[in-house]
């Protein structure tokens, strides 16, 4: 499985002109929805392709399902398969920097059943410090047939993190930053708070001081609480920030990683669902 690649192997890539590969740029602002677009239309890697958070990579949201449920498989595919992107195609998706956007892309093309998609470390920031140029050029990629083979067993719903409350078979992570899991702040939803038994696993502490992600070692230090005999389940608010951690957690060797798309805004459409503000993470 492939997951990280630094920027001297990116260009290394782009200079052998292999026909089978796609570059998406995956940038995107949670207060500014159009901020990724419009970034990507002022300059971008050269070929690159853009996926919007919103537009692409999350179905509309309903009543339940949480703010960024999965898109529909079919209307997925399709677009990949616009994009120039099959089962064969080699894929490469950066973020501005080491941000959730391209692990959520990641993720995303991973669930389809794709085997060769990389997170460019550094993103976007790196490729211009690095002095390599970038266009505005919007690319017109051969259209391709993009088969989806989804790895269900990726996911859970809301009945499987109700049933775990009273199980406890798997591990309930919460990758969002200490104040909103402790529900001290909240900016997003109308309640603060976690769901109950989770554990907080802060998604950007899979970084290092410099802000780059941290190798195998250390991500195994990270997560060394954590029983890689056990489903770990990860989740966030909306399935977005949670991303990171799952690439992170199977990087450190957990095998038995899954999904919450909807998280804690799923948990919370339900009001019967109870909400948790203590530390629960090292119960």
């Amino acid at each position: 499985m492939s997951y990280l690649i630094s920027i001297e192997e990116c260009v290394e890539k782009l200079l052998s002109g292999n026909p089978e590969m796609v570059i998406v740029d995956a940038r995107f602002q949670l207060n500014n929805p159009e901020a990724g677009r419009e970034a990507y239309n002022e300059s971008h890697l050269p070929g690159a392709v853009y996926f919007d958070l919103e537009e692409d990579l999350s179905n509309t949201p309903g009543e339940h399902g949480g703010n960024h449920p999965l898109p529909d498989v079919d209307v997925f595919a399709e677009k990949l398969g616009r994009a120039g992107i099959d089962q064969d195609t080699t894929v490469i998706v950066y973020d501005n920097g080491n941000d959730m956007f391209a692990p959520r892309f990641w993720w995303n093309l991973y669930y389809m059943g794709h085997n060769h998609v990389y997170i460019l470390e550094g993103g976007f920031e790196a490729w211009i410090k690095a002095g390599h140029s970038v266009t505005n050029e919007v690319p017109h990629k051969k259209a391709k047939t993009f088969i989806p083979s989804p790895r269900s067993g990726e996911i859970v719903d809301i009945d499987r993190i109700r049933e775990n409350i009273h199980s406890k078979t798997a591990t309930l992570i919460d990758s969002r930053g200490y104040d909103r899991y402790l529900g001290k702040t909240e900016p997003l939803y109308k309640k603060a708070g976690h769901i109950p038994g989770a554990k907080n696993y802060f998604w950007m502490n899979i970084l290092d001081e410099n802000g780059n992600w941290k190798r195998k070692e250390e991500l195994e230090k990270h997560f060394a609480k954590l029983d890689k005999t056990k489903e770990i389940i990860v989740s966030c608010g909306s399935g977005v920030s949670a991303t990171p951690n799952v690439i992170a957690l199977k990087i450190a060797g957990f095998s038995n990683v899954k999904l919450y798309p909807g998280s804690f805004s799923d948990w919370i459409s339900y009001e019967e669902n109870e909400v948790e503000t203590k530390d629960e993470t090292n119960d």
